[in-house]
């Protein structure tokens, strides 16, 4: 059988059609974008209708969007860009102690530069707490910055509120949002949540690594990170691969052309592999929201008694791709931020299991993973301390 693959909230496999529009431009259309030559003015109009199909699937203006060579560059054009831009307008940052690393980096950064950082908490889902928003907006906050989808637990933060909290409030902050894991999974609609900066990737919807697309608010300031030549971007300026970027609409296009019949595929499927696990593995905890507030494609469960690191590492044994709760911080045997914010304990984080689901999964496939999970399951049960200690107690 071939590779089961449910770490799609790493890397997704690359649609078939998103290679195929991206080898001509390894072969004869390898040019740069420029003026005065045939096919410098070819690839500049094919760039602009790349640049509008990624627009438009965030209902965009083509201008606002600015192709980087991958989410983390995005966000870090995104972050060291407006504050660049704008640091004499006040030196006080907001973010989430569950927001993704590059975020959480960022913040660390500029808390050692000087800057004031404050850390909003959350509660045993992963929302962040928004009455704590409230309190920490000052007239010197100058930068907002959250996650759409947890990278974890897959919880989705309410946006709009978010961004209605900030215009309420003295502070004249602008909301930067990394959506690169819900971008393609749920609705993006930047007019609608009335965001400053977000941030997208290519690789998390079947497009390939190495290219991510940055939006910027009509208006808002964003000096570049990066300074070289100006061959695409002057915010990207240097090398950037139109192979990637015409992959990257293609994915695009293939994401939205079916937009809710692959979203109502994935969550059903995802809620699938939930109810099958509940059925036959007992002792197992839901991380995360339910349901609509949380990405469709991850799921993350953790198995009383046993390592998630065993679980993983033994289900590939059996040809099954699946990530651990934990898996920004196994080598160094740390439990998830995320999930001990969330009032998890070291035990529950470590036994955690993220499965992250895509429209190429079949039922099929999540009738053999379930199989080979209860299996795997039993057989750590049977060899852990802890499950003996239980059961010796009931």
């Amino acid at each position: 059988m071939k590779r089961i693959y449910l770490n799609n909230c790493l890397t997704s496999q690359p649609a078939p059609e998103v290679i195929d529009a991206m080898l001509p431009y390894y072969k004869e259309k390898f040019h740069f974008p420029e003026n005065f030559i045939q096919p410098g003015t070819e690839r500049s109009r094919e760039l602009e209708e790349f640049k509008a199909i990624v627009a438009g699937s965030i209902n965009a203006q083509p201008k606002a969007v600015h192709f980087t060579n991958s989410g983390t560059d995005a966000n870090n054009l995104a972050i060291k860009g407006y504050i660049s831009a704008n640091a004499a307008k006040g030196n006080h940052i907001i973010c989430s102690i569950v927001d993704y690393p590059d975020i959480l980096t960022n913040a660390a950064y500029f808390e050692e530069s000087g800057f004031e950082v404050s850390y909003l908490s959350c509660d045993a889902d992963g929302f962040i707490d928004l009455e704590e928003l409230k309190q920490e907006l000052r007239k010197d906050t100058i930068l907002v910055m959250t996650t759409l989808a947890n990278h974890t637990v897959g919880t989705l933060q309410d946006i709009t509120e978010i961004k209605k909290i900030i215009d309420e409030s003295i502070s004249n902050a602008a909301l930067f949002v990394d959506a690169c894991q819900g971008y393609g999974r749920v609705p993006v609609d930047v007019q609608q949540m009335n965001v400053d900066m977000l941030t997208l990737s290519a690789h998390k919807i079947h497009g390939p690594q190495g290219v991510g697309a940055l939006y910027i608010k009509p208006g808002i300031s964003v000096a570049p990170t990066r300074h070289g030549i100006n061959r695409i971007d002057p915010l990207a300026t240097g090398a950037i691969s139109i192979a990637n970027i015409a992959g990257f609409a293609k994915a695009v296009e293939l994401a939205f052309d079916k937009f809710q019949e692959n979203v109502d595929y994935i969550r059903n499927l995802t809620r699938y592999l939930f109810e099958s696990i509940e059925k036959r593995i007992p002792y197992t905890m839901l991380n995360g929201a339910f349901c609509d507030y949380r990405a469709p494609h991850n799921l993350n469960v953790s198995f009383d008694f046993i390592e998630g690191e065993a679980i993983m590492m033994m289900l590939d044994q059996y040809g099954i791709s699946v990530a651990t709760g934990s898996a920004c911080f196994s080598e160094g045997l740390q439990a998830n931020y995320v999930m001990m914010a969330m009032g998890r304990n070291h035990e529950q984080s470590h036994s955690s299991m993220k499965f992250t689901l895509s429209r190429y999964n079949t039922r099929e496939e999540i009738d053999y993973v379930v199989d080979k999970l209860e299996e795997v399951v039993k057989e750590l049960r049977r060899r852990s301390p802890l499950y003996a200690d239980f059961i010796a107690k009931q």
